[in-house]
């Protein structure tokens, strides 16, 4: 079957100037664009966008989707207060997402994690379309692990419940992980009943992420770190991300490599960061804190020598592929992470291209840190990358298995 001219309204709730939607929207689009695709995107923007200067970069961003054949729309997201501004934002969705579909031609709406798929659903019933429920994660469980909603409260139950109408409804399911499905296909919507499902693990252009000598001493050379061992973590901070944990591993590294360096690239609060390694001790030439655009993280990457990603050990990380971890194979880097993270904890002990730690404990970093100490740098940079193409390449494995995706599911005619 071909995707020639097949209409596609793609649903993100995350706004494609965040880093998110740069990574994890825009290439997939692309990629599948090239097979004859012809995508509506609409998506939802922070108060960032409708700056002066917001306005400049949606206008840019615009012109180059256009010039990929990807029609971007976009509404305001509200964020508080939290569950009337979602309300509001769904019914602007519809509403809004009705129009694109009658102007569009649209044939299937392909919707990113639950709000977006609320949206999906809402249309697919009134427009009798084909629907795909791109489940990023269990939504409702990953906000009680990291102690925004509880059990049982009432934006748990209402997202369980448009999750279960969204599984229901839906003519194909994407997950992240192998281990999840077995789970998700007997939950109350899928039990009983055949849907298409693809795995697609977040995955990372290659062209982008690679390792570069250049970066490397340049970016080494500006953080003052030429002959030190550097320890990286990208990304968020709190949560489900376990910040203290990973501050204790360096501290397990310190005392085993005293050269040793962690560079923090995190938006996140830099004062909880700083605390973090203050009260362990660290002295503040041992550690940085860096908050930088999408496009310089793969040079700051460079500059590392492996990759750390501790998350709160829970039934919801099943569910998870960190982006993270594409990103620092990619970069050549090794990669320490705890066990019960997705498809990751195995795949990194399997191919040897990090350390597995099962517990938060010093016996288990310094089982870690004996790993990494057993890497040759330039060895682990082509088996890392080997890796990173053989699953996370979002030419190679990501837009060829939504392709695939795409034609069983606009193929099946039921």
């Amino acid at each position: 079957m071909t995707l020639t001219n097949r209409r596609v309204l793609y649903i993100s709730y995350n706004g494609m100037l965040d880093p998110l939607g740069q990574s994890q929207v825009i290439p997939y689009l692309k990629e599948l664009s090239r097979e004859g695709v012809r995508f509506t995107l609409l998506s939802f923007e922070g108060p960032g966008a409708y700056s002066r200067e917001g306005l400049e970069r949606c206008e840019q961003l615009r012109s180059g989707l256009a010039g990929s054949g990807i029609d971007w729309c976009w509404l305001r997201y509200h964020k508080t207060p939290s569950l009337p501004a979602t309300i509001y934002d769904v019914l602007a969705g519809i509403r809004y997402g009705s129009r694109l579909v009658r102007l569009r031609q649209i044939e299937m709406i392909h919707a990113r994690s639950h709000i977006a798929a609320t949206i999906a659903l809402a249309l697919k019933k009134r427009f009798h379309l084909k629907m795909i429920f791109d489940l990023r994660g269990l939504m409702a469980e990953e906000y009680v692990d990291a102690e925004h909603w509880r059990k049982g409260s009432v934006p748990y139950l209402l997202t369980k419940t448009m999750e279960r109408l969204a599984l229901q409804a839906s003519d194909g399911v994407v997950t992240l992980t192998e281990k999840i499905w077995p789970m998700i296909k007997d939950w109350e919507g899928l039990r009983g009943r055949t849907v298409v499902h693809e795995v697609v693990p977040c995955c990372a252009d290659l062209e982008r992420f690679r390792f570069r000598a250049a970066d490397r001493d340049r970016q080494r050379h500006l953080l003052g770190v030429e002959d030190q061992f550097v320890l990286v973590y990208s990304g968020s901070v709190g949560g489900w991300y376990l910040a203290d944990k990973m501050a204790d591993f360096f501290m397990a590294l310190l005392k085993q490599k005293p050269d040793s360096h962690f560079l923090w690239l995190s938006g996140g609060p830099r004062e909880l960061i700083e605390r973090l390694m203050l009260e362990r001790g660290v002295s503040a030439d041992r550690f940085s804190v860096r908050a930088v655009a999408p496009a310089e993280v793969s040079s700051y990457l460079c500059a590392a020598d492996a990759g750390i990603a501790f998350y709160k050990p829970t039934f919801s990380r099943l569910a998870t592929s960190p982006v993270k971890v594409a990103e620092y194979l990619a970069c050549g880097l090794p990669v320490i992470i705890n066990a019960g993270v997705g498809d990751s904890d195995t795949l990194i002990d399997e191919h040897k291209v990090g350390a597995v730690v099962a517990e938060f404990n010093h016996d288990e970093y310094g089982k870690a840190i004996a790993v990494l100490e057993s890497f040759a740098p330039d060895e682990t940079r082509m088996r890392t990358r080997e890796v990173a193409r053989q699953f996370f390449d979002v030419q190679r494995i990501g837009a060829p298995r939504y392709a695939r995706l795409y034609e069983n599911v606009l193929g099946n005619t039921d």
